[in-house]
């Protein structure tokens, strides 16, 4: 399932999703519909592990886990 960033436009909220391509996706914030699909940038592999982990802190710091497994979430 692909990723893809969105931004509401009922409550302008943005947000990433993962979806597959017969579902709807909706807000998670106010359970709307109307979407805008937003360009997403494509991420470079990661040499060092040191610095994914550093990542995923502060991601995870910042209430970013969607993107993380439970195993990720963890680091």
């Amino acid at each position: 399932m692909p990723l893809y960033a969105y931004v509401c436009d009922a409550c302008a909220a943005e947000f990433e999703l993962l979806v597959r391509g017969s579902d709807v996706p909706a807000c998670p914030s106010c359970g709307s519909e109307k979407l805008q699909q937003q360009v997403s940038r494509i991420s470079k592999e990661i040499k060092y592990p040191a610095i994914a982990k550093s990542w995923r802190r502060r991601a995870a710091a910042e209430g970013d886990l969607s993107n993380f497994s439970k195993a990720e979430r963890k680091l």
